[in-house]
């Protein structure tokens, strides 16, 4: 090889070299887009852009390596050893900030999968949790109308017994002052008021007599057997 492959080898490592440099800072800002849940990535894009970025470093490998083979020919070797090294550098340093910029990605990637997992989870609770709390809460709610209604019953019922006890009570009230009023009228009906009264109490005092004498006969008929 003569000196004119090493310039033409030299022109295709620096196009390769400035492709590199545009691709890797395109893929740099497109794994910040992972950071970014209004930015989604798009996974085709993102591995598209991978390939590309490992074909253009095999690319610059293949010609860093032909320009080590045609370097002892070319002139002056000083220089040439010297942007050879250069070279080196170069696809070295591409190809360590292409690993920890994938690297940073993946991470990034399996970050944004599990936030999106966890809220994908979180909404389901929240969903069934809404779905088992509805049904309970419509029974409860159906409960305390059936409790409302049995109240309301009871205590209708409770007005209408007190409206028929007032009554009666009026009633009984009524009737007491019209018997009481006759009998300050008719001295007679009075008497006989009395002795219906007296003749109760005889009545109940024979009746207690006869119990008691009824009662010490058993007494007496139970010991002396």
């Amino acid at each position: 090889m003569d000196s004119g492959d090493w310039d033409e080898l030299r022109r295709e490592a620096r196009r390769l070299e400035g492709d590199l440099d545009v691709r890797l800072s395109s893929y740099a800002k497109l794994g910040a887009g992972y950071a970014d849940a209004r930015a989604p990535v798009s996974e085709s894009h993102w591995k598209s852009m991978e390939m590309e970025i490992e074909n253009l470093l095999e690319r610059l490998l293949d010609v860093n390596e032909a320009m080590s083979r045609c370097a002892p020919a070319a002139t002056p070797a000083a220089a040439v050893a010297q942007k050879l090294t250069r070279h080196r550098d170069i696809l070295h340093e591409f190809t360590q900030e292409f690993k920890r910029t994938k690297g940073n990605i993946l991470s990034m990637r399996e970050h944004a999968e599990l936030l999106t997992s966890v809220r994908n989870d979180i909404n389901e609770h929240k969903a069934s949790s809404g779905a088992q709390l509805v049904p309970s809460l419509l029974r409860e709610r159906a409960a305390i109308h059936g409790s409302i209604t049995q109240i309301e019953e009871v205590t209708n019922q409770a007005d209408a017994v007190k409206g028929v006890l007032a009554a009666q009570r009026h009633t009984f009230s009524d009737i007491q002052g019209k018997v009481k009023h006759l009998s300050e009228r008719f001295p007679v009906i009075r008497n006989l008021l009395g002795a219906i009264k007296r003749k109760k109490s005889k009545d109940t005092l024979i009746l207690s007599a006869v119990i008691v004498a009824c009662t010490l006969f058993l007494i007496v008929y139970w010991i002396s057997k």
